[in-house]
């Protein structure tokens, strides 16, 4: 039973008794394989699970991107052909697993927006009432874009949190990791304006450094609003969320000639892959290295 074709049906067998697959995932599953052997038998090539190499799945592979197949659906082929070669070889039909080379294929990250150094000096300057509310979302906002710290981070500061003096914040971020980042000092002083006026209330509750009108702390969905209806003023942004004061935060310090590292730990990142989504980013960065250091960057006096 050397057929590529009988050793499929042998396949969806396996996991329909054995694996307990669904019918739906069984249809998919035969369906993706059925396609290997139409593409093997219209290229002329071996239809014989035997014979079947990399070669041929590459090219296989190749195919569906032609045919504008998208990622979902050849992410789904590529698990199909990983599970039917690896079953082949454990049941010792194979002495290499041909599949073994496919990795399945990630849609590329779309770069997060950001604001421009000009569009958050309008936001943050923009006059503001003299009330107790105004001079919280003032504080939020100059805090995000000081700190870009994450907005479960935010909502969760306390009073004691902030360390005025000495111009830190303590925040305790994914995993429960605490860390200490600098504050600067047109955030503490919007944070200091905001408890001038907080000060003023009876009776509230709560530690927390930012309260609603109950005098309870200000939920991370409400700062979220406030966020949102705040960068609203953009039209360029297609999306608002308080994670784009994160992005603006590290993209403005990358182009100033920040170190990523320094950057992975003020964002309480674990990894600096995540961090170097950021590299990608700041282009103006980018042009300002080159500008500086190639020798012909820049335009002559004589031209």
């Amino acid at each position: 039973m050397s057929s590529l074709s009988s050793q499929i049906k042998s396949f969806l067998t396996y996991l329909k008794k054995e694996k307990y697959f669904s019918e739906h995932t069984l249809i998919s599953y035969g369906t993706d394989l059925k396609e290997l052997e139409d593409f093997l038998r219209k290229s002329k090539r071996k239809v014989n699970y035997k014979e079947v190499d990399k070669d041929d799945l590459r090219d296989f592979i190749i195919s569906l991107t032609r045919k504008k197949r998208s990622f979902v659906t050849i992410g789904r082929k590529v698990s199909a052909l990983r599970s039917f070669f690896k079953f082949l070889k454990r049941r010792n039909l194979l002495r290499r697993n041909p599949s073994s080379f496919l990795v399945t294929p990630k849609k590329g990250k779309k770069l997060p927006e950001k604001l421009s150094v000009e569009q958050m000096r309008g936001i943050l300057e923009r006059p503001h009432k003299e009330n107790l509310r105004a001079r919280r979302d003032s504080a939020i906002l100059e805090l995000f874009y000081s700190t870009g710290i994450r907005l479960s981070e935010l909502a969760g500061l306390d009073l004691s949190s902030i360390d005025y003096h000495g111009e830190t914040i303590r925040v305790l971020g994914k995993g429960k990791r605490e860390r200490i980042i600098p504050v600067g000092k047109k955030a503490i002083s919007a944070v200091s304006e905001y408890l001038s006026f907080r000060r003023s209330l009876k009776d509230v509750g709560t530690e927390a450094l930012f309260i609603n009108p109950k005098k309870q702390r200000l939920s991370g969905r409400g700062i979220a609003r406030i966020v949102n209806k705040n960068l609203s003023e953009v039209s360029e942004l297609k999306k608002k969320s308080p994670h784009i004061l994160r992005h603006t935060f590290a993209t403005h310090l990358l182009d100033s000639g920040a170190d990523l590292m320094a950057v992975k730990e003020l964002l309480g990142h674990k990894n600096i892959s995540t961090t170097q989504v950021y590299t990608s980013v700041s282009v103006g960065r980018l042009k300002k290295i080159y500008r500086k250091a190639h020798p012909r960057a820049e335009k002559s006096d004589n031209s």
